[in-house]
């Protein structure tokens, strides 16, 4: 049992150290944007 617990909470510390490694890196100006810009799609509603 003891071992078990061991092993979420080493999995859990990893994970969130990971997300924390992610968002301290980041860097916006490398990445594409994310933007859809329905009038130029086919068969959108404007």
């Amino acid at each position: 049992m003891k071992n078990t617990l061991i092993l979420i909470f080493a999995a859990l510390a990893l994970m969130i150290g990971s997300f924390i490694w992610m968002v301290a890196t980041w860097d916006a100006s490398k990445e594409e944007p994310v933007v859809q810009i329905l009038s130029t799609q086919t068969g959108a509603i404007t």
